[in-house]
């Protein structure tokens, strides 16, 4: 079966890099390597220069896979699999899944996470994160009475993408609970973890609360290094691991050695790299807040709960693929609706992790303007 257009992608490659403001990425904002060499301790900086350009170890550097391990208490570096973020979606969807297969997925949710899935032959049921009294809910009852006999995976994303939402821990509790009496895999999109604007918030990691769950992590988002490329899964079940890193071979083979380098150094350099982001976060968010109750007339601000995005939705008298169309030509600024993710709600997301956020937002601002004059 073939695989149909990432529409988010698309979006992206039109438009991300010919725009002066991007008001919607789900990154943080990017960390330069001039600053990120700064945070290297001596092994570091003596691994960097000492740096041969020649193939790297096919699993991850074994110095990379224990600064990751660290990040999943009971874990060891045995149990991690580095491998580029979507790379790792790509290889464990065709790794654990044959067709005629079953997955319950969280929806909406990006692409890849219930796309692969379906492209080789696997029957998808969306999981819908759904609006109620202005707040985002999960419906746990849904899972369970939808699982049948085919069933093999349940795919969630907490903090999640788009809509900034996130569970309690009881909550993913009781889904571990459910993937463990019908014996599922639990694959857990943990990409924006350590973007919790409390740590109470924050989810212990899948793959250490489940034997057969999977956590898909990286250093994209919450570390604010996308060009990197370096992400990784984490789990206990060592024969779905060696089927991944096996798998692995027919796809990158191994990692970028200056890439792995620098991870190393930014997993040392987590506690200064991840304030840092947190606190962009924390003051784009309060900017966001006012502009969107000051605007109530046009928009439906829907305050994330966790990660560096937001889902609100427009409320004007057209389609909200318009809005985001007229906002690009007229302000020059790109704002991804929410038809790419298949949702026909007028949402659309905002990025919270960028320091021009505010700045973005006033050329939004500039375009109400207009927009009421006309009215």
């Amino acid at each position: 079966m073939a695989i149909p257009p990432f529409k988010l992608e698309r979006f992206f490659a039109e438009y991300e890099f010919k725009v002066k403001y991007l008001l919607s990425p789900s990154d943080c904002e990017s960390l330069g390597l001039k600053e990120l060499l700064l945070l290297a301790d001596p092994e570091c900086q003596d691994l960097w220069d000492k740096l041969k350009l020649g193939y790297t170890e096919s699993t991850g550097h074994p110095i990379l896979r224990a600064e990751i391990a660290q990040l999943y208490p009971g874990l060891n570096p045995d149990q991690i699999l580095v491998a580029v973020p979507e790379e790792a979606i790509f290889i464990a969807m065709h790794t654990l899944l044959r067709p005629g297969d079953h997955i319950i997925s969280i929806f909406p949710a990006y692409q890849s996470l219930h796309e692969v899935a379906h492209s080789i032959g696997c029957r998808v049921t969306p999981w819908m994160v759904h609006l109620e009294n202005q707040t985002w809910h999960l419906d746990l009852d849904f899972l369970e009475n939808n699982i049948t006999p085919e069933t093999r995976m349940v795919v969630i994303n907490f903090p999640h993408n788009p809509t900034g939402y996130t569970i309690s821990s009881e909550e993913l509790d009781q889904i571990v609970s459910i993937a463990r009496k019908h014996n599922l895999f639990l694959f857990s999109d943990e990409m924006y973890r350590f973007l919790e604007y409390s740590q109470n918030d924050r989810l212990p990691p899948v793959c250490n609360l489940y034997e057969k769950g999977i956590s898909l992590s990286g250093l994209s988002k919450a570390f604010a290094l996308p060009g990197l490329r370096i992400g990784w899964l984490a789990t206990q079940d060592a024969i779905a691991l060696k089927d991944l890193e096996t798998y692995k071979d027919y796809t990158t083979i191994c990692s970028s050695a200056p890439s792995e380098i620098l991870s190393i150094i930014a997993l040392r350099a987590k506690v200064p790299i991840l304030a840092r982001n947190s606190d962009i976060i924390k003051t784009n968010l309060q900017h966001a807040n006012a502009f969107f109750q000051s605007n109530q007339d046009l928009f439906n601000w829907i305050p994330p709960t966790a990660g560096p995005i937001a889902f609100p939705r427009w409320l004007g008298n057209f389609p909200v693929d318009l809005f985001c169309q007229q906002v690009l030509d007229q302000q020059g600024v790109m704002i991804l609706p929410g038809s790419v993710f298949d949702i026909k709600a007028n949402h659309f997301r905002i990025g919270l992790g960028r320091r021009n956020f505010s700045e973005a937002m006033n050329r939004v601002g500039d375009y109400l303007g207009q927009f009421r004059a006309i009215q």
